[in-house]
């Protein structure tokens, strides 16, 4: 068992969504990343997404654009994320660590070197957000080297582009939930069920939902039908707020997102 799946299961055995949650690796800065990714596992997160700095983050809102800029201001190399992965690797053994990025910061010098660090420093799986399955062999070493690649779908996904979506997915599906950027806006509960429960007749792969959710209150409607809850621009604001004394007040963010999970009781399928 992976330790994605373990992931899953734990959450699942509780009777709980699983707590997906999302930083910028290097902001603000390579070393404080380090804190804030403890701040998480402190706090209650049960898989960890670490976005690698890229200057044209096309799918990300204001909050993770501007903690893009910061990271990459701060000098921020792919060197340096997986050194962070190293490090978070070497203090927690079990909990999951995702890379999520784009096409530039994955195959770049190549697809396979990029599999071989990225495994050798402990990354679990990643998520690319702007390669499209049809170009799904461009990330095959990652899966050689026993990397899940999670795969995105959306509100446009329509049945018959679904299958080509979730062929090759391993680790967990990401529902996007809008049409659109992180962090500025979230979909209205109904539709959110409607896909999950499409998705979940689709594949066995746990169904995580994210784009927009900030409120305890949130995750908790979500965590009712989904596998998983995915946090990230709120995260990436208090980052943006505190700087490197944002460890505390993230620990108390995701202390609430996780405790509004665990009291949500989850609709039995």
């Amino acid at each position: 068992m992976t330790r994605i799946s373990a992931a899953f299961a734990a959450a699942r055995s509780q009777g709980r969504a699983a707590l997906v949650t999302f930083v910028t690796a290097g902001d603000p800065t390579p070393a404080a990343t380090n804190a804030v990714l403890d701040a998480l596992v402190e706090g209650g997160a049960d898989v960890i997404e670490l976005g690698m700095p890229f200057t044209d983050p096309m799918a990300d809102g204001p909050a993770i654009q501007a903690a893009n800029l910061r990271s990459l201001g701060a000098g921020t190399r792919t060197a340096d994320v997986l050194a962070i992965v190293r490090a978070f690797r070497a203090k927690h053994a079990h909990v999951p660590l995702v890379l999520m990025g784009y096409a530039n910061t994955m195959t770049r010098p190549d697809p396979a070197r990029f599999a071989a660090m990225a495994a050798e420093a402990g990354a679990d799986g990643i998520i690319c957000v702007d390669i499209p399955p049809e170009e799904a062999d461009t990330l095959a070493p990652l899966a050689a080297q026993g990397v899940d690649v999670i795969r995105l779908a959306t509100p446009t996904t329509d049945a018959r582009r679904l299958p080509a979506v979730l062929n090759g997915a391993s680790g967990f599906v990401y529902y996007v939930s809008v049409a659109g950027i992180t962090g500025l806006q979230q979909a209205a509960q109904a539709s959110i069920d409607t896909a999950v429960a499409q998705l979940k007749a689709a594949t066995d792969l746990p169904i995580v939902v994210g784009f927009g959710v900030r409120t305890p209150e949130q995750a908790a409607a979500i965590g009712r039908v989904a596998d998983g809850v995915v946090v990230g621009s709120a995260i990436v604001d208090l980052v943006g707020q505190h700087g490197a004394a944002a460890p505390k007040p993230v620990r108390t963010y995701i202390q609430s997102l996780s405790a509004a999970l665990a009291a949500a009781p989850k609709e039995v399928a």
